[in-house]
């Protein structure tokens, strides 16, 4: 169900735990289904001895895609207008991600009531790993 201005205010919140446990499994689905091979993401002897790092580690876009499931899961299909995010931390393999939206405005658009809306998705340690916003088309 669309969400309708007449019902939303500024401040409404809705969060979501979007993945728990994210296994290398999926992260290597991940790359299977967008194309991004890159060895960072699936080559664990790689990403330690070459790049140094302690891990393989998620793709910053399966972690916007996650927190874009969160903002449809609220706002209904294909209500979206915009949606943009800034990757702040790392996500690892075991990582569990809660995503949360805050309305920020309501407004009209182009004849048309919208919401912006803040985007926070923060890891089990409480740190922030995406943050953004997304203006959503409402109902009326």
């Amino acid at each position: 169900m669309a969400l309708k201005a007449s019902a939303l205010k500024v401040g409404d919140t809705h969060s979501e735990r979007v993945v728990e446990n994210l296994s290398r499994t999926q992260i290597v689905q991940y790359a299977g289904a967008s194309g991004d091979y890159n060895p960072l993401h699936t080559d664990e002897v790689y990403t330690v001895q070459a790049a140094g790092y302690p891990s393989v580690f998620a793709h910053g876009m399966l972690t916007m895609g996650l927190t874009g499931k969160m903002l449809t899961n609220w706002v209904g299909d294909g209500r979206l207008t915009k949606f943009g995010v800034r990757f702040t931390n790392q996500v690892w393999p075991g990582d569990t991600l809660d995503a949360k939206a805050t309305v920020a405005a309501i407004r009209e658009e182009n004849g048309k009531q919208v919401a912006d809306l803040t985007i926070s998705t923060t890891n089990q340690d409480g740190k922030e790993v995406v943050s953004g916003t997304a203006t959503a088309r409402l109902d009326p």
